[in-house]
């Protein structure tokens, strides 16, 4: 090779090389935005005082964006300048996180329900608190005005999650052609045997930003909503308290100045480039799937097709025209078809569960939104990195083809469905709160009657049974406000406020004995944190078990597709699954999440807020239930795609061997053979002779 023909090449796979990164490094902003926006779903829950089921559209909004326009830029935009539209992608994306961020600066100061800020005194002398006998709130508390009420809603912006619910969908628009038109790139230009190793860095890489997505929403769920706006020493609730809202806005401004800075590499790539080493010989082998193979794999005329769409110009009218028959030929292909039914199941089991695993984690193991949501950045994540390179290196130690990729991803998805099925055994008991979870004399029962919240003990004290305003008495068990425990004096301000002369505390104590009751929920049994090391430890090993299979099941998906249906099959997939998988499954989960819940919230102007306190065992079977369901219906449908792959090798094999007998029988009898092989039905209905 000359002296400029290697520049020539070297400048050339700089260009490739700068492009991988540039992918990389878009790949982890966007997967920080999207990481970070599932770790907020719980504060902008809270923040809105809206339900998960509410909460459940706004995640899914993501997706919707991506079905406006996810077909047509497969198609088009793999014909057209890639590398630019995914740069126009990453622009679309940043001004969707800050209009995300844009409703915070439009409503006011965040206003939790609390009793204790309208009764306390200033100063910490004994003041006369909560228990008041002559007071009457049923007719203010159930008929509120209604003019009044729609002039409260206004003030408090009650309806801006709507921005939000925009903000993600223009996410999901601009996220829209990453993945299909970068990958394709890639594989486009790279030698067959990088393509596994390339995609194996991209996607470590960007499991990196959920992990440092996650760990920004744990590090901002600690910071009131309000920071610099508000004295933090008038707040009477912390961060571990259901009524706590984070700064869930600041991220969104972090995560799409990321994302505007991804953007600038794509303005100065090509268009094309040559492929990857065809300076070299074209006949050398592959490490993990060899040019033969994938050849094989596919019917011989779709290999065909592909040199005669290769040789013909393409104009736009041209591309329309054809995007039907594209699509046909792409779904005649059962693999195919089968595979993206497999994700389609799999993904709505892991969508709903990364979308509440972290509400899951405080309400069944009594976690802070803070400490879920960091526990997963630190041990989840970094376990699915791990798997993701785990997956590629075992493809390409031990050379695999399409059989071997399918089987390391179908064995991985069995064992990790095994695990979610032991950890749906692992469970602590309800909070205790009385009148809800407990009776006020200490008998577990649980109730979603709010009559129960009423006692001897309370009855003359003219209680509200909509304030959720926790107190936690010196006998361990949390009242519902200071009112329900029967209070009848306090000292002390904000945070440090004690109550006094609780009289339903007194039920569970010996005479004598301290009657006092402080803010927030009282702490669980410290039985509840050893078994929640065993189920954070086995949620690890599962995410590392599942993320081995990624790698392979990708390359099963790209190697059984035809080259020039590509683009295409990937951006369908992302359509399809997107859809399906991703709008229905937060709304679904949090409709029957909602189902469980024992007490709601009371918004600012009346109404049901957000939930402040689940039924954890009808939470548990609701959540784990629903997604071991769906991995087990995820790994029936990975047996029939397993024994269809095998099926259609087996008659590539006998195609394969019955050639080169032809050959062989040519140069001997220096005859002329013919061959009729029937094609795979699925694939053609005509016959070829050789």
């Amino acid at each position: 090779m000359s002296v400029e023909s290697k520049k020539s090449c070297d400048a050339r796979w700089s260009k490739l090389k700068l492009f991988l990164a540039s992918l990389a490094f878009a790949y982890f902003a966007k997967a920080f935005g999207g990481a970070y926006m599932k770790s907020s779903i719980t504060q902008i829950e809270r923040r809105f005082d809206i339900p998960s089921s509410l909460t459940g559209v706004i995640d899914g909004g993501f997706e919707m964006g991506n079905l406006l326009v996810i077909a047509f830029v497969s198609y088009f935009g793999a014909k057209l300048h890639r590398p630019r539209l995914i740069g126009i992608g990453c622009v679309i994306m940043a001004i969707g996180a800050f209009v995300i961020a844009l409703p915070h600066f439009l409503q006011g100061l965040y206003k939790y329900e609390t009793t204790v800020s309208h009764s306390t005194a200033f100063n910490s002398s004994e003041t006369i608190l909560p228990c008041k006998s002559n007071y009457s709130l049923s007719d203010a508390e159930d008929k509120p005005d209604m003019k009044v009420k729609a002039d409260c809603e206004k003030v408090a912006g009650s309806s801006l999650w709507v921005y939000v619910l925009i903000g993600n969908m223009l996410r999901g628009i601009g996220e829209t052609p990453i993945m299909p038109l970068g990958v394709s790139y890639l594989d486009d230009f790279s030698r067959e045997e990088n393509t596994p190793f390339y995609l194996a860095c991209i996607h470590t890489v960007g499991i990196l930003g959920p992990m440092f997505g996650f760990m920004l929403g744990s590090y901002l769920a600690k910071i009131y909503v309000d920071i610099g706006a508000v004295d933090l020493d008038t707040i009477t609730i912390n961060y571990k308290d259901s009524r706590w809202v984070g700064a869930w806005w600041l991220g969104f401004i972090v995560t799409g100045t990321l994302v505007l800075l991804s953007s600038i590499p794509f303005w100065f790539l090509p268009k094309s480039l040559p492929k990857q080493g065809e300076e070299e010989s074209q006949t050398k082998s592959t490490e993990l799937t060899s040019m033969s193979e994938q050849d094989n794999f596919l019917p011989e005329e779709t290999q065909n097709h592909e040199d005669k769409e290769k040789e013909k110009p393409v104009t736009l009218q041209d591309m329309a025209k054809d995007f039907i028959p594209s699509l046909k030929r792409l779904f005649s292909n059962s693999i195919f078809s089968l595979m993206i039914l497999t994700y389609l199941v799999s993904v709505n089991g892991f969508i709903g569960m990364i979308t509440f695993k972290p509400k899951f984690m405080e309400q069944i193991f009594g976690q802070s939104a803070s400490k879920a949501i960091f526990l997963i950045g630190i041990l989840n994540l970094p376990a699915v990195a791990l798997g993701i390179i785990t997956g590629g290196f075992l493809l390409k130690r031990f050379k695999l083809g399409v059989i071997g990729a399918a089987r390391v991803a179908m064995t991985a998805s069995i064992c990790s469905c095994i695990l979610l099925f032991v950890q749906a055994f692992l469970n602590c008991d309800n909070a205790e709160v009385a009148g809800l979870t407990i009776t006020y004399q200490g008998v577990p029962q649980v109730s979603y009657n709010h009559q129960t919240l009423l006692s001897e003990c309370n009855m003359g004290c003219s209680c509200s049974k909509k304030h959720w305003d926790p107190v936690c008495a010196y006998n361990g068990m949390t009242y519902a406000s200071p009112c329900l425990a029967g209070c009848h004096s306090s000292t002390g301000t904000g945070k440090d406020t004690m109550f006094h002369n609780c009289s339903c505390a007194g039920e569970m104590l010996a005479p004598g004995m301290n009657m006092s009751a402080v803010l927030g929920q009282c702490p669980r049994k410290s039985d509840c944190d050893r078994i929640f090391k065993v189920y954070m430890a086995l949620s690890a090993l599962g995410s590392f078990i599942s993320a081995c299979g990624g790698t392979p099941g990708y390359i099963v998906l790209l190697r059984s597709i035809q080259q020039d249906l590509k683009a295409l099959a990937l951006g369908m997939q992302t359509l399809i699954v997107r859809t399906l998988g991703g709008i229905p499954p937060p709304i679904y989960f949090g409709a029957l999440i909602d189902r469980t819940c024992l007490k709601w919230g009371t918004k600012q102007c009346g109404g049901v807020g957000a939930c402040r306190l689940y039924d954890a065992n009808a939470f548990r079977m609701t959540f784990m239930g629903l997604i071991t369901g769906l991995y087990i219906l995820s790994n029936t449908l990975w047996g029939f795609l397993y024994c269809r792959i095998v099926k259609r090798q087996k008659k590539l094999t006998l195609r394969k061997q019955a050639n080169e007998n032809g050959v062989e029988g040519n140069h001997q009898t220096n005859g002329h053979a013919k061959i009729s092989i029937a094609k795979n039905k699925d694939d053609t209905d005509t016959e070829s002779t050789i």
